[in-house]
């Protein structure tokens, strides 16, 4: 049985919220982890992404490139979804951006922050 792809934005180095997503996703050993934009700081989202044993190129510099590169991958190889783990005001325009990517978006906070961002 094949895994399910998992990408991340946010959760970089010194985020407790994206360990704790990481540890859940691993519970069942059902997901994996392919890919990421850990961070806004292109240097910290790199060493995050080493720490984690990612390749260098599925480690994203911010979740827009993340999102255009892992939808031109094989269908086979790109994520099949995405966990946003990070602050409130920044979860919309990732899941926006997701979703119109064609990505399925995990999120455990609010999706929007006003009604007009959520129509």
């Amino acid at each position: 049985m094949q895994k399910i792809r998992m990408g991340m934005v946010g959760g970089g180095e010194g985020a407790f919220i994206g360990a704790v997503h990481r540890m859940a996703a691993n519970l069942d050993g059902q997901i994996e982890l392919v890919c990421g934009a850990f961070s806004a700081d292109p240097e910290r989202a790199a060493r995050s992404g080493a720490a984690l044993e990612l390749p260098e190129h599925r480690v994203y510099a911010d979740f827009r490139e993340m999102m255009q590169r892992e939808a031109a991958l094989d269908a086979a190889e790109r994520m099949q979804f995405v966990a946003v783990v990070t602050p409130n005001d920044l979860h919309y325009p990732v899941a926006e951006a997701a979703l119109r990517a064609g990505f399925h978006v995990l999120s455990d906070k609010p999706a929007t922050l006003t009604l007009d961002e959520a129509t």
